[in-house]
């Protein structure tokens, strides 16, 4: 069996003991090196030819971003950053998901080994999710032991009919590996009066609030972190928290973002499946959806619900997705009606909102 080789960048000698140590305990990853800064990096990325690198983003001599600027122009290879769970920290790995990193994980300030000890099966899962994000087919590895998995149900059962009690459309959009980027391309080309959409992105609590705010400086729309109860506008784009499931409820005589915190869907929170299921429920045929770049299926079922339930789909295409899991699950499915490149994805989301809402289907007797 093909381990992942994996070269750790750190400054701090204990993070790269911990680490290595951790990376190691696993059968599927080989630890071939370490480095202290970047300079040491590129000497030994040349030398030992690893398949994934851990980069730290505050390092002597060469900082982070700078280095992986630099390697994504040089020499391409699968990167997974090593942040810090502060504002700042947040910032800067949001920066290196837009230069080209597959992936993140946080560490924090006091006690790395116990805490590195506790997210061990994540981060060696990210490690071995990154290496297949390559465009080279890699042989299976060894999956880790994994908690159970629930289904939606788990936060919301699904409606026996679909509603479409608003008139207007609203466009919802799921991601996950390589997401940020991608969900960065789509919303740059949206115009300020765009219909109002809905995202879920597979993203810790402490960074979606500064994703939001940083895809808000770059979108005509206005994007925010979505809050309980927010009503739903044109124009508006509304991310779901880190930390809770969103999903689109209608209330009176408007929809808005309702927030719930049930467990983990598809091992996910938020989950795609989750934000999907509500829109099939409540919008119906005046859904458009998209699922993007992603590691694993979340949202693939719900959005084949979404289907059934008149709404238009589509996904992102295999050749412009870091990872095609969620939508090549989807697709399989027959989930989506079409599939495209990401450049392509903005204008065809508006296409299909400005077309008439489709007429209902009657059930077959």
């Amino acid at each position: 069996m093909e381990r992942v080789r994996v070269l750790v960048v750190d400054d701090s000698a204990l993070v790269r003991k911990l680490l290595s140590t951790m990376l190691s305990c696993d059968p599927g990853i080989e630890v071939v090196g370490t480095a202290a800064d970047p300079l040491i990096a590129r000497e030994k990325i040349k030398q030992l030819n690893p398949d994934v690198l851990t980069l730290d983003v505050e390092m002597p001599r060469m900082d982070g971003i700078t280095f992986l600027e630099n390697l994504m122009r040089l020499r391409p290879m699968p990167v997974v950053m090593v942040s810090s769970l502060t504002q700042e920290g947040a910032e800067v790995t949001l920066r290196a998901l837009e230069l080209g990193a597959v992936d993140f994980f946080t560490k924090p300030n006091t006690d790395l080994a116990s805490t590195f000890a506790e997210g061990a099966q994540e981060i060696c899962g990210k490690v071995k999710l990154a290496a297949l994000a390559r465009p080279r087919q890699r042989t299976a590895v060894r999956k880790l032991d994994v908690p159970p998995r629930l289904s939606a149900d788990a936060v919301l059962p699904r409606a026996q009919s679909a509603g479409t009690r608003g008139g207007s459309p609203i466009i919802a959009i799921g991601a996950s590996t390589g997401g940020t980027e991608a969900i960065r391309v789509v919303l740059e080309a949206m115009p300020p009066d765009a219909p109002p959409i809905v995202i879920t992105q597979h993203i810790p609590a402490a960074f979606s609030g500064p994703f939001a705010a940083r895809m808000d400086t770059c979108s005509a729309m206005r994007v925010c972190e979505a809050r309980d109860g927010q009503p739903i506008q044109q124009g508006h784009a509304y991310i779901a928290p880190g930390s809770q499931h969103l999903l689109v409820m209608w209330d009176g005589a408007k929809y808005v973002c309702r927030l719930h915190d049930g467990p983990p869907v598809n091992r996910h929170k938020p989950s795609v499946d989750v934000l999907f299921r509500s829109m099939a429920a409540s919008v119906g045929r005046a859904t458009v959806a998209a699922l993007l770049t992603g590691m694993g299926d979340d949202g693939a079922r719900g959005l084949l619900e979404l289907q059934q339930a008149g709404a238009r789909t589509l996904v992102q295409d295999e050749e412009s997705s870091v990872v095609w899991g969620m939508p090549g699950s989807a697709w399989k499915l027959g989930a989506a009606n079409e599939k495209l490149p990401l450049d392509h994805i903005a204008a065809r989301l508006l296409a299909l909102a400005h077309q008439p809402i489709p007429r209902a289907v009657a059930a077959a007797t």
